[in-house]
């Protein structure tokens, strides 16, 4: 083990210096212990449910331009009549709002969420706009 000059304050360990290595080598480990409890608590969190993991294509379709709701539906494997059941609305009201017709009231949108097991923020996508 490197040598560590203790620097000591009242006779107590107030400061202590070590070589730089040995100092690089410290934060690394402390680096690679917090990947691992991070590591840890994601797949606890997929355990449970609490999380998922969602495939590339899902995300890529909402963002290039597809409606959310649509891409959400159809990744979950739902009908519009199933989703529209489980929503409480129509299937052709569903139908209008993932066609753009509709905007759907955010009542509408939330008991869609909800039916999709998703945060509201999930189902509505705002684009930036151009630049």
């Amino acid at each position: 083990m490197s040598k560590v000059q203790l620097i000591l304050k009242e006779g107590q360990p107030e400061y202590a210096v070590l070589p730089y290595d040995l100092y690089t080598q410290l934060v690394e480990d402390a680096e690679m212990l917090q990947d691992i409890r991070d590591y840890d608590e994601a797949i606890a969190q997929l355990e449970s449910g609490e999380e998922e993991i969602i495939p590339a294509h899902v995300p890529y379709a909402i963002i290039d331009g597809e409606n959310p709701i649509k891409v959400w539906r159809e990744y979950r494997g739902l009908t519009q009549q199933q989703l529209a059941e489980a929503a409480g609305i129509s299937a052709a009201y569903l139908s209008q709002i993932e066609t753009g017709k509709r905007e759907g009231k955010t009542a509408v949108l939330q008991a869609i969420a909800r039916a999709l097991n998703l945060d509201l923020d999930d189902v509505v996508y705002n684009p930036p706009p151009d630049e």
